[in-house]
């Protein structure tokens, strides 16, 4: 995992409420076996109608989702998270997400960020008046700007996952924190607890 400190760049208005894990990446691509190439299943059946939002043209390339309430519902399958970081976002705003979806991001690099409803549908307002807006994503100090609306909105993160992007610790590189007390015990278990 990459440590992150600032996620800055521009937004797509993903304007749909419970987005289902199913949804951001369909069952039949659970069955690869790589992890890799799960951005060509991103969203994959929606890509079929063109005015999809990630078919707009003006959007291409933007690294923020900001999507609706109650994103990352149904199955805990990490393959969404690596669909959406795989398609190119670091970042997804939502006013609510599933525990195990939020809980799969932080586990992956992915940051959930979680505004106010009310802020969710400025920044749509914002993006969709002009896909160049800039969305800045500042995990130190836990907030989010978009000075060319005038947003500057605050977000809730428990410090262990600040700890976790800040450092870019996945699980084991936080037990590799503890590498030279592992050592150590090791070195001082008897042989035939072995």
């Amino acid at each position: 995992m990459r440590a992150v400190h600032v996620v800055s760049g521009r937004g797509v208005p993903l304007k749909r409420s419970d987005v289902d894990t199913d949804q951001i990446i369909p069952a039949e691509w659970l069955k690869r076996v790589e992890r890799t190439g799960f951005e060509k299943g991103l969203f994959s059946t929606w890509r079929d109608d063109r005015n999809f939002v990630l078919n707009d043209e003006r959007y291409s390339g933007a690294n923020i989702l900001v999507a609706g309430p109650a994103f990352g519902v149904g199955s805990s399958r990490e393959h969404a998270v690596w669909a959406i970081m795989q398609g190119g976002f670091d970042a997804v705003i939502a006013p609510s997400f599933s525990d195990i979806f939020a809980n799969n991001c932080t586990k992956n690099g992915l940051i959930p960020v979680v505004l106010p409803e009310a802020v969710v549908q400025q920044i749509w307002a914002a993006i969709e008046a002009d896909a160049e807006t800039e969305i800045t994503i500042d995990v130190e100090r836990r907030s989010v700007e978009v000075p060319s609306a005038g947003i500057v909105a605050a977000f809730a993160m428990d410090g262990q996952t600040q700890h976790r992007f800040l450092n870019g610790l996945d699980d084991v590189g936080i037990t590799m924190t503890h590498a030279s007390e592992i050592a150590d015990f090791e070195s001082h278990r008897p042989a035939w607890l072995a």
